[in-house]
């Protein structure tokens, strides 16, 4: 399985509002259209803040994540080199400002609620710069995820593992051009909840653990909304 995900930033001419209205409602519509495409959801970001946590956040601001599932690289790919790839970058440079893309591998470690039935965070880690991305890929699948699990109150947990970046859509970087490592999928019942968990013995123990191999956690609350 791999998942492709869109780092959105609307035009510096749109409204919040109108990006939004125009992703859900006009461009959702188009991308759910791609050949081989298992499941298409968009996370809208209403919050910035690095709540629950107190941890060094690093430059990225984005306005929407989107997720696109497929069963693998090829069908992935395949789908893009469709006609309607260009449709869809055409109508791309109408409402997105600056579009990077990331390919992962998603790693479910605790099963999610359903949209809409719990707060929902995102997070974009980077690993330590004496860490290696095998090492960051262990630590961060086969231990911290042990740790994320004790946590009170979480509801779903899911990692995903970068192993492709375009930065912008189409112009295949390094990661010195997109140093992003992982992003990660978080739900609680509530923010209130959220900060809780990450106050507690197990969210302390968990956090100090995370200092063994992140440098920057990058957080985010998402609106998510299902297309496909």
């Amino acid at each position: 399985m791999q998942v492709r995900m869109g780092l959105l930033n609307k035009r510096t001419d749109w409204s919040t509002e109108r990006f939004r209205s125009y992703w859900r409602e006009q461009h959702a519509g188009l991308a759910a259209q791609l050949p081989g495409l298992l499941a298409y959801q968009q996370n809208h970001v209403t919050d910035s803040a690095q709540r629950g946590i107190s941890y060094k956040r690093g430059p990225e601001t984005v306005d929407g994540i989107s997720q696109l599932w497929f069963d693998n690289s090829k069908r992935m790919k395949d789908a893009f080199s469709e006609a309607l790839g260009d449709k869809l970058i055409k109508d791309e440079n109408h409402f997105i400002g600056h579009l990077r893309i990331v390919t992962a591998e998603p790693f479910q470690v605790i099963a999610p609620p359903a949209p809409g039935q719990a707060l929902k965070r995102m997070s974009f880690l980077r690993r330590r710069a004496d860490v290696s991305p095998e090492v960051f890929a262990h630590e961060w699948r086969d231990v911290h995820s042990v740790w994320v699990k004790t946590l009170p109150g979480v509801l779903g947990y899911r990692q995903n593992l970068i192993t492709h970046r375009e930065s912008p859509k189409g112009q295949g970087v390094g990661y010195d051009g997109l140093p992003i490592d992982g992003i990660v999928e978080l739900w609680f019942e509530s923010t209130e909840a959220l900060s809780a968990a990450f106050a507690s013995p197990q969210g302390v123990q968990t956090m100090q653990h995370a200092t063994t191999f992140i440098d920057e956690i990058t957080t985010f609350l998402v609106e998510p909304f299902v297309v496909v």
